[in-house]
């Protein structure tokens, strides 16, 4: 979740499948520009609220291939936005790939839900193959989240 201009993590299961795991603790957060879930959260934002925080937190390298160029980045943004997804290869931290998608709310992105792996665990094949589960789950917590609003959903719907 967006938290003050940078991306709090609020809850991680860790893979029952691998000895390596990626871990991420509760609590931590991140520059939005450098990582997934930032970049799902932003794209969704309005552009000039996007602008604004970028201008105030900056784009800091934090590995070599961190976005730090603001047109790059909001070009990112824009197909993160068309393609209802966002993918993080290392820009957060050397050798870790993340795929993201967005929780819906009412009417804005307020989160949202990745998979984070080693770059050769999380592979073009492997996101093919989890992001449709992944896109049906964030589906379902939007459904979940506008309904216990109580507020009818403005037309924003998960992609």
């Amino acid at each position: 979740m967006l938290e003050d201009g940078q991306v709090a993590y609020v809850a991680q299961v860790p893979s029952r499948q691998h000895r390596v795991r990626m871990f991420t603790e509760v609590g931590r957060r991140v520059l939005p520009h450098s990582s997934a879930v930032g970049k799902v959260v932003l794209a969704f934002r309005p552009r000039a609220e996007v602008e604004a925080l970028l201008a105030r937190m900056g784009l800091p390298r934090r590995t070599a291939r961190t976005i730090t160029d603001l047109g790059r980045f909001l070009a990112e943004l824009d197909t993160v936005a068309r393609q209802g997804y966002a993918i993080d290869s290392g820009e957060e931290e050397v050798g870790v790939r993340c795929l993201a998608v967005p929780v819906f709310g009412v009417g804005e992105s307020v989160a949202a839900m990745s998979v984070s792996a080693p770059e050769g665990r999380l592979e073009p094949k492997d996101i093919e193959r989890i992001l449709p589960e992944m896109l049906r789950i964030s589906a379902a917590l939007t459904g979940a989240f506008i309904s216990s609003t109580g507020q009818p959903d403005p037309g924003t719907a998960a992609p």
